[in-house]
């Protein structure tokens, strides 16, 4: 039963429905309940007094002779009489039925049971098409043996209807009075119970739009902690959503200020008074290499800014992953650019679908994470003749630990010791290395790997060599990753 209909919900409304719809549906029970209450308050002295007249007139029956004699002095008959307002039947049956004295229309008691002398039986009935209240009395007969003497007395119900009506008026019409008072007093209650609400809302509406600090959750109501901690949440999301675009923009305009500042010099170079061809063809090749550096750079902050974004939806978009089969995937697509490289690339370990090598998570993330560890490997290790450049992907499973390690093996100049922390930083380089890079390789590769609750390490290669190399471990606990991902989903 909705009291307040609205085209959009109303947690004011809400509650006000469900208090006062109750109150009202109680109002015809209560009624219901009075009229009971009054019927039965306004039959007790009229009983007692049925009860007590026609107990007077028992002692007016006598039997002498064999035969029963009824006399009513002028006090009974006066009591018989009844007043203006209700009349008093009386009727006196022997044993056999016949009427003796009295009115031959009262109803003969309707009951099942033997009657037993001396108690007085009240039953309702009707008398010349009125209701009456009967008091029914079996007395002893005329012989020991004989049937018993019914006495009975019917007295009309007026008085009985108005007094129980009076009773009724003046139990319901102060509730009637009381009722919109109760409304009233819910009413005002709710609006008070509700403020803290306007409250928070007048807060929020009074912040300045880049005021994302967390709401003070100590003054509201206990009920509405939960609320304003899911806010405050919210809030902390959207402020670390903001700070990561504004590290984006940040880190493009940086990163892309040389590579620009470098085609538009190369560009003035080949448009300068007397440059030879080979001087515009030198121009035209650095600004080919200045574009592509562009485009790899912009393509990296691509990579590390969907990376970082996809960490807010932690636990959506996962599916089950075969991590030696993306990995071999990757491997096939990095292979033109080894060969161009002269560096021997493949892949060993667990074959795809081989047990342990799955678990829930990101395809398109965990390609990009290895993309970018295969990119790194191709372009700071060096291949001569001399010495072959080597690279190996490889996939270890543990089915029963359900762990899997994704490893990339180079032989090229190794990450000192001292510079590991320092090279998963955007836009860190190793210094003395000239290899084309934007910083970003790593640092996609750690958010990505934390996505998925997976730990990175580097180390050495080939320890006690020179050059050492470079292995790079991801370490994947696939019951640590469906834990976390459920705590985040709930």
């Amino acid at each position: 039963m909705k009291l307040f209909q609205r085209a959009q919900r109303s947690l004011f409304g809400e509650i006000l429905d469900w208090m006062l719809t109750p109150l009202l549906l109680l109002v015809p029970v209560s009624i219901g309940v009075t009229w009971l209450v009054a019927q039965g308050i306004a039959n007790a002295p009229f009983d007692r007094a049925l009860e007590a007249n026609i107990q007077i007139l028992a002692r007016l029956v006598d039997v002498e002779n064999g035969r029963i004699q009824f006399v009513l002095p002028q006090p009974a008959r006066e009591i018989l009489g009844g007043d203006d307002v209700d009349r008093v039947y009386y009727q006196l049956l022997d044993g056999h039925g016949t009427l003796l004295s009295g009115e031959r229309e009262i109803p003969f008691p309707g009951t099942d049971d033997p009657p037993t002398p001396g108690v007085v039986y009240l039953s309702n009935g009707q008398i010349h098409g009125k209701a009456v209240r009967i008091a029914s009395l079996w007395l002893a007969g005329t012989t020991p043996d004989a049937p018993p003497t019914l006495l009975q007395v019917a007295e009309t119900r007026e008085k009985q209807s108005v007094l129980a009506t009076e009773i009724i008026k003046g139990v319901l019409l102060p509730q009637f009075a009381i009722l919109p008072l109760a409304v009233l007093l819910i009413w005002l209650a709710l609006v008070r119970g509700i403020k803290p609400l306007s409250v928070v809302e007048a807060r929020i509406r009074e912040r300045r739009p880049g005021d994302l600090s967390p709401l003070d959750e100590s003054s509201v109501p206990l009920e509405v902690v939960p609320l304003v901690l899911s806010v405050n949440d919210l809030l902390n999301k959207l402020n670390d959503s903001i700070g990561t675009q504004k590290r984006f923009l940040a880190d493009a305009a940086h990163q892309l200020k040389t590579p620009l500042a470098g085609l538009r010099m190369q560009a003035d170079l080949a448009q300068r008074e007397g440059a030879n061809a080979n001087e515009l063809k030198q121009s035209l090749k650095q600004i080919g290499r200045a574009s592509v550096r562009a485009t790899h750079t912009v393509n990296q902050l691509l990579s590390l800014a969907r990376a970082e974004g996809s960490g807010a939806n932690i636990g959506r978009g996962r599916q089950p992953c075969d991590l030696a089969r993306l990995t071999i995937e990757v491997v096939r697509e990095a292979v033109p650019r080894a060969i161009d490289k002269r560096i021997d690339l493949g892949y060993e370990g667990a074959e795809p679908g081989a047990p342990g090598v799955a678990f829930e998570g990101n395809p398109t993330l965990l390609k990009e994470l290895v993309r970018n560890l295969l990119d790194n490997a191709i372009n700071y290790t060096p291949s001569t003749p001399e010495r072959t450049g080597v690279i190996t992907a490889r996939v270890l499973a543990d089915p029963f630990g359900r762990i899997v390690v994704l490893q990339v093996e180079d032989n090229g100049p190794g990450i000192a010791e001292s510079e590991r922390e320092l090279v998963f930083q955007p836009f860190y380089r190793v210094l003395g290395n000239e290899a084309d890079g934007s910083g970003l390789g790593l640092p996609i590769v750690l958010e990505i790997a934390r996505q998925h609750f997976a730990t990175v390490r580097l180390e050495d290669a080939h320890p006690g060599q020179q050059p050492p190399g470079t292995l790079v471990s991801l370490r994947f606990d696939a019951n640590e990753s469906e834990r976390r991902a459920d705590r985040s989903r709930a």
